[in-house]
């Protein structure tokens, strides 16, 4: 394989693995401040409980998402010159002001949210916990903002050949960046409704029936099932958004290779980019264009009016497919163990094998949903303005295939130490006394 490929591998594995974890901090300090404000309001110990051990894994996937997020960014100038070269006049603000506004906030009130409940007032304690939950949701916002300027650029000005600002405004609030903030936002939300309820499902299977652990899981529940049918809504005005500003995306997204008046919803399909056409297509009529136009017979320009121009289609293809599965599932999941909550029935053991399996759901539909975001965007780097095959450096393939391989080590690794350590939090929280919590 040669360095372009290579380093594309390498930054899609950094990429791939640091998600991850700002996936889970984002909504997670949110669910935190939650718990403490309803410990204030009602000085129920429960609350506090959850607080506690929900603050392990938050601390936890910190660390984990800060080491992975610098590492990552070290690449664009080992692998990717060319990046910064054409529009680091843009990308550059935009990562210092992730960093000076958003970074800092968490790392300062962090301590204090870990270990300050006993040494600061109460409502600075709350404050602590509120400013960190915000600046978890700042970082976000900075980083969506670049990424979606990388999809629908907007606010630029292109003079020898590099982009320099023209308008913050536009360059921010470019078309993309609301659908994919609030679409990543309540896709964290998600990821964090399902994992602490497939932890706390591990804790009531394990025997732990403490009030803390039933009420977690019910507002764990609750809160995915209120999350679900949005996402569903803000992901069908993202596809919109899509067809109006990256149209070979949403071609490859459907493996639509003709355009077409009334076109189909392939469910299944085998795309052949040598031949132009699907093998064993099961579809829908006239489905793809009632989802995608909202109109059964609207026009959906197809992958040929793009040739030389659109991206890898099989990737785009079934990543799609499959972040849709899984949120289909997770809405089916938590709206049945909502149904037993609702009438005050025990969720059954099978259904609390089912949350545990799921634990890590949002992960897969994190990923899969990034994989159609930015293997969707080739061949572009930067839509319409840098090709990435322009922007990757000269070097030795072994060079970078020996770091590729260092960071697969290390990240599996950390993957496994990661999810092990979250269940041995489980456990430890079990055989652990309720802290005592001054009324």
């Amino acid at each position: 394989m040669d360095a372009f490929l290579l380093s594309r591998l390498q930054f899609a594995a950094n990429i791939s693995f640091h998600i991850l974890f700002p996936t889970i901090t984002i909504t997670l300090g949110w669910l935190l401040l939650f718990f403490k404000l309803r410990f204030a309001r009602t000085r129920d110990p429960k609350w506090m409980e959850l607080y506690f051990y929900f603050t392990k894994v938050f601390a936890l996937s910190f660390s984990i998402g800060v080491v992975t997020g610098v590492t990552m960014s070290f690449q664009f100038g080992t692998n990717w010159p060319g990046y910064m070269n054409t529009v680091g006049n843009i990308a550059g603000p935009l990562l210092a002001y992730e960093v000076l506004t958003a970074f800092f906030l968490e790392a300062t009130f962090l301590g204090i949210m870990l270990y300050g409940f006993r040494r600061v007032p109460g409502w600075f304690h709350t404050l602590a916990t509120f400013l960190v939950a915000g600046g978890t949701t700042l970082s976000a916002f900075w980083i969506l903002a670049l990424d979606s300027w990388m999809q629908t650029p907007a606010g630029h000005v292109m003079i020898d050949g590099v982009a320099h600002a023209e308008s913050w405004w536009h360059i921010v609030m470019n078309p993309s960046m609301p659908y994919r903030l609030v679409h990543t936002l309540l896709g964290s939300g998600l990821t964090v409704a399902f994992l602490a309820a497939g932890l706390l499902a591990y804790r009531r299977l394990k025997g732990d029936d403490r009030p803390a652990v039933r009420t977690g899981l019910r507002c764990a529940l609750f809160l995915a099932v209120l999350l679900g049918p949005l996402q569903g809504i803000v992901g069908d005005q993202h596809g919109l958004n899509t067809r109006d500003y990256q149209p070979a995306k949403l071609a490859a997204m459907e493996a639509l290779w003709e355009t077409t008046e009334g076109a189909p919803l392939a469910l299944f399909a085998l795309p052949d980019e040598d031949a132009r056409e699907n093998h064993m297509e099961l579809a829908i009529p006239k489905l793809g264009s009632l989802i995608i136009t909202h109109d059964p017979n609207g026009k959906i320009l197809g992958l040929n009016e793009f040739e030389g121009l659109h991206p890898p289609v099989s990737p785009v293809f079934w990543s799609f497919r499959i972040m849709v599965g899984v949120g289909l599932l997770m809405i089916a999941v938590a709206s049945l163990g909502s149904y037993f909550l609702i009438r005050k029935k025990e969720l059954p053991k099978w259904l609390l094998r089912v949350l545990l399996g799921m634990t890590f759901a949002g992960w897969v539909g994190t990923l899969s949903g990034w994989y159609v975001t930015e293997i969707g965007r080739q061949p572009w780097l930067v839509y319409g303005i840098l090709k990435t095959e322009d922007a990757v450096a000269d070097l030795p393939p072994a060079h970078v295939g020996l770091t590729l391989t260092a960071y697969l080590v290390t990240y599996l690794v950390l993957g496994l130490a990661y999810v092990g350590s979250l269940f041995y939090l489980a456990r430890k929280a079990m055989k652990e006394e309720p802290q005592q919590i001054p009324a």
